[in-house]
């Protein structure tokens, strides 16, 4: 079991990590799959102290180096798309794999994430975001899969030895490669509709009668990647110890809300540790 786990690795999910590794926590960062940030396209920063006209790609190349000195901070290349409590501790799902960590950083940005009409309408009505955790649900009945990532044709081919059909709508622009009964359509979603469950994916060319739609986002929407997590106009709220309503769960950086600057996300990367490395020293007791 780790002692915190930090979703994220901007550079608040980076100084998050440094000063729980300084206070002896068992670290573990969640960095996703995409190799950059958006901190890395910053083409020009001058307001972070002491690094005057730098750039996006260097401060964070700067940051990685550092963290990297800290051998005993692991860093993980997966998406986490859920986070449950479980009393003392949470079950973390990144990618089909569970891990346990006492305490949860979230650092992961403002999520870039749009809604089709219908797709929060039925959420849990045969609207999903992981189709693995889910699949099974779906047994023998056709469902739709729209993905952002080249990963979601592993939920595609997990999918169509379960399902009766199963339709794959890529949104990317890269070769699909994905089992022999899967239909691959590219055209554009626009929307979900049915009554009091999903029955249609319309699309722009067309309509797939469906029982369920997978969405696999690259960032998982906010709103469901912790039950019950508090909102406040799609940003966390959180206290001045970057906690948020969820005991043992801090956020810090731009999910926070303004000002959105990089001094701004690593001081609060540096307080969501030392906070959650508290939290975890009196679990611990």
């Amino acid at each position: 079991m780790y002692d915190i786990a930090i979703v994220g690795s901007g550079p608040a999910g980076l100084a998050a990590a440094l000063n729980a590794d300084i206070r002896n926590q068992q670290t573990v960062v969640f960095a996703g799959r995409e190799e950059t940030t958006y901190m890395d396209k910053a083409p020009d920063i001058d307001n972070y102290l002491g690094f005057p006209n730098t750039d996006g790609m260097e401060l964070m190349r700067r940051f990685r180096d550092h963290i990297a000195q800290h051998e005993a901070v692991e860093i993980k290349r997966e998406k986490v798309t859920n986070v449950m409590p479980m009393g003392t501790s949470f079950m973390i799902n990144a990618n089909n794999i569970f891990y346990e960590s006492r305490s949860v950083i979230l650092a992961i940005g403002i999520p870039k994430t749009r809604f089709m009409p219908g797709e929060q309408e039925f959420l849990g009505k045969g609207v999903g975001y992981c189709a693995t955790c889910d699949g099974p649900l779906y047994k023998g009945k056709t469902v739709a899969i729209i993905s952002e990532e080249v990963s979601g044709q592993e939920e595609a081919d997990y999918l169509a030895g379960i399902c009766q059909k199963v339709y794959y709508i890529p949104l990317y622009n890269q070769p699909v490669e994905v089992k022999q009964g899967v239909e691959v359509i590219n055209d554009k979603p626009i929307a979900i509709e049915g009554d009091e469950a999903v029955r249609v994916l319309k699309l722009k060319n067309s309509a797939l009668p469906v029982d369920g739609v997978f969405v696999l986002k690259k960032v998982t929407p906010l709103e469901q990647l912790i039950p019950g997590l508090e909102m406040d106009k799609g940003l966390i709220k959180v206290d001045r110890d970057m906690e948020t309503n969820i005991p043992g769960v801090y956020a810090a950086g731009d999910c926070t809300g303004w000002p959105y600057q990089v001094a701004k996300a690593v001081g609060e990367g540096t307080v969501a540790a030392l906070a959650a490395a508290r939290y975890v020293d009196r679990l611990k007791k």
